[in-house]
């Protein structure tokens, strides 16, 4: 699922790819993708303008046009955002098609049609679409997530992926942020410690950091998420085997040595929590946008 650090590379590939490009061309080979309007509309609304500079809110992409209205677009689990030329051949799953600029062409690609793209015509239609959402977890302070931790009752997990206290954190990020804390995904949130809040930020910052600039949760093998998936997974700092549950439906990955009562067991052992890559993991899977 695409999660903040694949959204972000979907932003940079909408900016690489089309900013200040006039939109020659709307094409909708699918319109299931579309929310609250029609394929007709689309196109009366954005051919003929531009691109300008476009902005990310959790999840979502927010392609902002000259003078007009904000194309929305939201990835659910399996959507793209690909950069490639008119006459290149389409793939099954694209669904939205922008040709721009003439040579370029801007494709919505998504295999399960989960969520998609809607169309704002002003600042408040696109603050309404996003009323329900919390602030951008790049983007909160500290004061401001150590006071929705606090509030909630619910698992600490099930808080950091709930989109409405904090936008854009999925099942592998909170999976990869806890991990790094050393801290349970079935702790109660509002149970947490000062110190829990506080190294849980500090490492939320971190992760996301790395992970915005690789444009994905990378499955590296020094990073818990470069093992969940392994037959029999094993931790990639203390080497004791991992344990898998659900939580809300969600499947959940954790360390019951690492993760033992927020307590770090590497800590105060003046050694690195991570162990050095031993196999090369693949690196993430997202489009490139065609560079000038």
């Amino acid at each position: 699922m695409p999660e903040l650090p694949d959204v972000e590379g979907f932003r940079r590939v909408l900016k690489s790819c089309a900013k200040g490009r006039g939109i020659q061309r709307v094409d909708v080979r699918d319109a299931g993708v579309l929310h609250g309007v029609s394929a007709r509309r689309l196109r009366e609304a954005l051919e003929g303008r531009r691109f300008t500079e476009p902005e990310r809110h959790g999840k979502w992409l927010l392609a902002h046009t000259d003078g007009g209205p904000t194309l929305m677009l939201h990835f659910g689990m399996t959507g793209q955002l690909v950069c490639a030329h008119p006459d290149d051949e389409y793939d099954a799953h694209d669904r939205v098609l922008f040709t721009v600029g003439g040579d370029r062409q801007l494709r919505y690609r998504d295999q399960r049609k989960l969520q998609g793209l809607w169309l704002a015509d002003d600042d408040s239609d696109a603050a309404l679409l996003l009323d329900r959402q919390g602030p951008d977890a790049m983007a909160v302070d500290r004061k401001e997530f150590e006071a929705a931790l606090s509030a909630r009752r619910g698992s600490v997990k099930t808080v950091l992926t709930d989109q409405s206290v904090l936008a854009g954190l999925g099942n592998l990020l909170a999976d990869e942020i806890l991990w790094r804390a050393g801290l349970r995904p079935t702790s109660r949130a509002s149970d947490l410690t000062e110190g829990d809040r506080r190294r849980l930020y500090a490492q939320m910052r971190r992760t996301l950091r790395s992970a915005v600039t690789a444009g994905c949760v990378p499955p590296r093998d020094s990073w818990l998420t470069g093992h969940r998936d392994d037959p029999d997974p094993t931790c990639p700092r203390c080497g004791n085997s991992l344990r898998r549950s659900r939580m809300a439906g969600r499947g959940t990955v954790w360390c019951p040595r690492c993760q033992e009562n927020g307590s770090l067991r590497h800590r105060g052992s003046g050694q690195s929590p991570y162990r050095r890559p031993v196999h090369a993991r693949p690196s993430c899977r997202g489009a490139v946008a065609i560079q000038d």
